[in-house]
C-alpha cells in the first residue's frame, strides 16, 4: 500500500508541476511544491525534503553549471549587441539567396549556436531575417519556425562534437568525458538530423507550392512582444539558458562587423574547447582536486565544465577585442548579458531539486526497476529514461540531470561491468534529452513561435518532423551503430 500511495504521489506531483507550468506559473514555486506533495503521499518528512534533498541538489546543479549559464548567456549577448549574429545571418542570406532561403536560415542558425550563441538570441535575430527572405522566395510563413529550429535546436545542441551547449556539458561530471564525447557517431547522428530535416522541409516546400500557397500574412516578426510576454518569458527560462526579458537590453550596435571578425569568435569558442579538453587538461598535475578543500573530486568529474568555460571566456575576450569600439552600451550589454543567466540557471535547478526528492522515494526503486528493466539494453533504457523526463518537464537540460542523478551511478556500474564506453552514453543520454523535450509546452516552442508570429496550429506539426522525428531516426542509428561497434 505504502509503495502505491509513493508512487500516486510522484504521478500527481509531476502533473501538478506540467499543468501548471503549461499555464505560465513559475517553476521556482510550482517544482518544491510538487516535489512536496510526492514526499506527503509517501509519508516522508516534508521540511526535510524541501531544506535538505530538494535545495542541496539544486545548489549543486548551481554550483556545477552557473559558470557555463553565465558565461553562454554573456556570450551571446556581446555577439547580438556588436551586430555579429546579424552580420552572420545576412552574409548567409546574401551568399545563398532568396531561392534557397529555408537553407539560408538553417545554416545561419547552425553556425552562430555551433559556436556557443544561445538560441534565443539567434531566435531574435533570425525571425526578422527569416521573414524577409521567406517573403521574397514566397515560401510560407509557418514553415519558419520549424527551418530555425532545426539550425538551433537539433544537431548542434545535442550530437555535434565540441558543442558548448549545456546539454552537452551535463553529462560530463557523471561519466568523466569531455563536449567531444564519441566524435564519430556525433557526426553521424548530425548528419542525420540535417539530412532529414532539410529533406521534410523541401518536401513541405514543395507541396505548399503544388497547393498554391505562398508566404501568407505579410506582418512583421513580433519579437518585440514575445520578448516581454511574461508567459514566454516563463517557459522559456526553464528550457534554455537565456532570459528574454533581457534580449533588448543593452545597447546594439550602430554597424556591423566584417563576416570574418563576427565569425572569430565562433570559431575560438570551438578551437579553444577542443584543445582544453584534448592537450591542455589531460597534461595538467590535478592530483590536487583529491584535498577536502577542492570537494574531493576529480578532474574527470571538472574537466568538461573547464573546458568549455575556458573556451567561452576565450571567445568573449575575442569578442570584445574585436568590437571593443562598436559597442556603445558595453556596461549595458555586460549587465544584461549577466541577468540573462540568472533565472534559467535557477529555474533549471528548481526541476533539478524536483527530481531529487522523487529520486529519493522508497517508490523510485519501482520507477528505476522499470527503467533497467527495459528490453534493449542499457544504452536504450537510458535513452527512454532521459526523453521521458524531458517531454514530462519541458526542459532538455532539465530532464537530463533529473535522469542522471537517479540513475547516473547505475549506468556507469552497468558500463564498468560490461565495458560499455561512458562517452557513447554520454553521447546518448544528451540526444536523448533533445528529442521529445520540443513537445508543443516546451519554453524554446513556445519562444519560437512568439517571435514568428505563427502558431501550434500552423507550425507545430513541422517543427516535429524536424525536431522530434528526425532526432529521434539519429538516436535509433546512434544507439545501433554504437551497440554494434562501440564508440568512435
Amino acid at each position: 500500500m505504502g509503495a502505491t500511495l509513493g508512487l500516486l504521489g510522484i504521478l500527481v506531483g509531476l502533473g501538478l508541476l506540467i499543468a501548471f507550468a503549461f499555464r505560465g506559473w513559475s517553476v521556482l514555486l510550482l517544482a518544491p511544491i510538487a516535489a512536496l506533495v510526492a514526499a506527503a503521499f509517501a509519508g516522508e518528512p516534508l521540511l526535510a525534503h524541501w531544506t535538505q534533498t530538494f535545495m542541496g541538489s539544486a545548489a549543486r546543479f548551481v554550483a556545477q553549471f552557473f559558470p557555463l549559464f553565465l558565461l553562454g548567456a554573456l556570450f551571446g549577448k556581446i555577439m547580438d549587441d556588436s551586430g555579429s549574429v546579424t552580420a552572420i545571418a545576412n552574409f548567409m542570406t546574401e551568399k545563398l539567396g532568396a531561392e534557397r532561403a529555408v537553407l539560408a536560415v538553417v545554416l545561419a542558425g547552425a553556425f552562430v549556436t555551433y559556436g556557443g550563441v544561445s538560441l534565443f538570441v539567434a531566435f531574435f535575430v533570425l525571425a526578422p531575417m527569416g521573414l524577409a527572405l521567406f517573403r521574397a522566395a514566397g515560401v510560407p510563413r509557418r514553415l519558419m519556425p520549424a527551418a530555425i529550429a532545426l539550425g538551433t535546436s537539433t544537431f548542434t545542441m545535442s550530437a555535434l562534437p565540441g558543442t558548448p551547449s549545456i546539454q552537452n556539458a551535463i553529462p560530463m561530471p557523471f561519466f568523466g568525458t569531455t563536449p567531444f564525447a564519441a566524435p564519430g557517431l556525433g557526426i553521424l547522428a548530425s548528419a542525420i538530423m540535417l539530412g532529414f530535416g532539410l529533406w521534410w522541409l523541401r518536401y513541405a516546400e514543395a507541396k505548399a507550392r503544388r497547393a498554391g500557397e505562398g508566404f501568407g500574412a505579410d506582418e512583421p516578426a513580433p519579437v518585440d512582444a514575445a520578448a516581454e510576454d511574461p508567459l514566454v518569458r516563463e517557459r522559456a527560462t526553464t528550457a534554455r539558458e537565456f532570459d528574454p526579458a533581457e534580449i533588448h537590453n543593452g545597447v546594439h550596435a550602430y554597424t556591423n562587423p566584417p563576416i570574418v571578425l563576427a565569425a572569430l569568435p565562433l570559431i575560438v569558442v570551438v578551437a579553444v574547447n577542443l584543445v582544453m579538453s584534448m592537450a591542455v587538461l589531460p597534461n595538467l598535475d590535478t592530483a590536487y582536486l583529491a584535498e577536502p578543500r577542492w570537494g574531493e573530486t576529480s578532474l574527470a568529474a571538472v574537466g568538461g565544465v573547464w573546458s568549455v568555460a575556458v573556451a567561452l571566456t576565450a571567445a568573449i575576450l575575442t569578442a570584445l577585442a574585436i568590437n571593443w569600439r562598436r559597442l556603445p552600451g558595453l556596461r549595458a550589454t555586460i549587465d544584461a548579458g549577466a541577468n540573462a543567466s540568472v533565472l534559467p540557471v535557477f529555474s533549471v535547478a528548481s526541476l533539478v531539486g524536483f527530481g531529487a526528492v522523487v529520486a529519493a522515494l522508497p517508490a523510485f526503486e519501482l520507477v528505476r526497476e522499470w527503467v533497467l528493466g527495459i528490453e534493449g539494453g542499457p544504452l536504450v533504457s537510458l535513452a527512454v529514461a532521459t526523453n521521458i523526463l524531458a517531454a514530462l518537464t519541458g526542459s532538455a537540460s532539465g530532464g537530463l540531470t533529473i535522469a542522471l542523478d537517479a540513475l547516473g551511478p547505475t549506468f556507469m556500474q552497468i558500463a564498468s561491468q560490461t565495458g560499455l564506453d561512458p562517452a557513447l552514453m554520454h553521447r546518448v543520454a544528451v540526444i536523448g534529452s533533445g528529442t521529445l523535450d520540443s513537445l508543443p509546452h516546451n519554453g524554446a516552442v513556445v519562444t519560437l513561435l512568439a517571435v514568428c508570429g505563427t502558431t501550434h496550429r500552423e507550425s507545430y506539426f513541422d517543427i516535429v518532423m524536424v525536431g522530434i522525428v528526425g532526432a529521434i531516426v539519429a538516436l535509433v542509428a546512434v544507439i545501433v551503430v554504437g551497440s554494434a561497434v562501440g564508440s568512435f
